[in-house]
């Protein structure tokens, strides 16, 4: 009689830290917006280095740092981390950068952008067919990209950006064979230097972190690890407890807050044009899900007929 009660109370408890995550990532835009006065690529500089501190304190403590280190003599694994690396870096200054300089809608297009950009390099890169409702989203997506351009007044680069360097990331992390923590842990291990010769060269401008941050703002800066390590260590739990079917759709609140925070708290400019623009990515969002649903639903079925 207990099992079938622990059963629920254990999948109730992981979509309810799976949500957690996905709205700590999503207020997170509120964090870097605390720090606009500073310079966006300094602020990375610190986000690394503050991250190398608690990821390695973490592994330590694991017992999981040591065999990871041994697992980086393998020069194909270390090239994979080291490409995955630089595709962050690109992905977190770029999100960053866009937040402090009012661009947070912008940021929200991105992360809507990505997951069709990821059946783009099934296509293109992987080879895998098109299935009919996977053309017409795509076709709605491109119509989305034109109007948004016009509405704009240029290409939406902080959004392509940001979806291109996210999706060819989850790409590389894919060929990786580590879990979310070694794999972060090892990102951060080979950005080290860099972000630690970057804050040397930056460290005595007179805009810098170090010559105008208040005592609050230097705890935000020094923080910046840890916003990034726990909301990872959350997920890392909670998904291998959590369905794809309900962690798919999740992932979508992380943009709809951004959305809704450049545009209510920030004043955003959204234009009518804008609008339409975004409708046009999420029609194609509702059909990309659309289609995932049934595709998993036939695979069930034909599972249980098996």
């Amino acid at each position: 009689m207990t099992k079938p009660v622990a059963k629920p109370e254990t999948s109730q408890a992981a979509i309810a830290l799976s949500l957690s995550v996905y709205f700590i990532w999503g207020a997170l835009t509120l964090y870097w917006k605390e720090l606009h006065g500073f310079d966006p690529f300094e602020l990375i500089g610190w986000r690394i280095t503050s991250s190398i501190l608690v990821l390695v304190v973490v592994m330590l403590a694991t017992g999981r740092l040591v065999p990871l280190l041994h697992s980086l003599r393998n020069p194909q694994l270390l090239l994979r981390i080291a490409l995955a690396s630089v595709l962050l870096t690109i992905n977190w200054a770029t999100y960053v950068w866009a937040v402090v300089n009012d661009h947070v809608i912008e940021t929200a297009l991105g992360y809507f952008i990505a997951p069709i950009l990821t059946i783009v390099v099934g296509v293109f890169v992987l080879h895998e067919k098109l299935r009919g409702i996977q053309r017409v989203a795509v076709s709605f997506a491109v119509g989305g990209i034109i109007v948004l351009t016009a509405a704009y007044g240029r290409v939406p680069w902080i959004a392509l950006i940001i979806a291109t360097s996210w999706t060819f990331y989850a790409y590389l992390k894919k060929k990786v064979p580590l879990q979310p923590l070694e794999s972060l842990t090892a990102e951060v291990i080979v950005l080290a230097i860099p972000a630690f010769i970057y804050l040397c060269t930056t460290w005595n401008n007179v805009d810098s972190v170090n010559n105008t941050a208040s005592s609050v703002e230097w705890i935000f800066v020094a923080f910046t690890g840890v916003i990034t390590a726990v909301p990872l260590l959350m997920f890392a739990s909670a998904s291998q407890r959590t369905p794809l079917t309900i962690l798919g759709p999740m992932q979508y609140i992380v943009p709809t807050m951004n959305f809704l925070i450049g545009w209510l708290m920030f004043d955003e400019l959204l234009t009518s044009s804008k609008v339409a623009g975004f409708s046009l990515i999420w029609v194609c969002l509702a059909l990309v899900l659309t289609d995932l649903f049934r595709t998993q639903r036939r695979q069930q079925i034909a599972s249980n007929r098996q």
